[in-house]
């Protein structure tokens, strides 16, 4: 990492892949429980997207490394769609039985 502006832009993406996929608790506790729990789930889809697109990347770029940083904003910009979808179809409800 270079810059300071890469250094904010990079602690910022990580600071909202925390933020989209924070889940509330009845308490802090429950909340910290329920936000590791959440990340435990999507973590292993989202590297492995991410192995996949990196891989490409390398392919097309001549067989040229990623750098580390990198690899982690694409990380990050994927967990922030998986946690913002997973938070929409987990908030709206599907497979809840009403009244219950």
């Amino acid at each position: 990492m270079q810059s300071v502006k890469e250094k904010i832009t990079f602690y910022l993406s990580a600071l909202l892949y925390l933020v989209f996929n924070f889940r509330m608790g009845a308490d802090a506790a429950a909340s910290i429980k329920a936000t590791l729990w959440q990340i435990l789930q999507t973590a292993p889809f989202v590297a492995g997207v991410a192995y996949v697109i990196i891989a490409l990347l390398q392919y097309m770029a001549g067989g040229e490394k990623v750098p580390w940083n990198r690899r982690l904003r694409l990380f990050f910009a994927l967990g922030i769609l998986a946690g913002l979808v997973y938070a929409i179809y987990e908030y709206a409800g599907v497979g809840t039985v009403p009244g219950k």
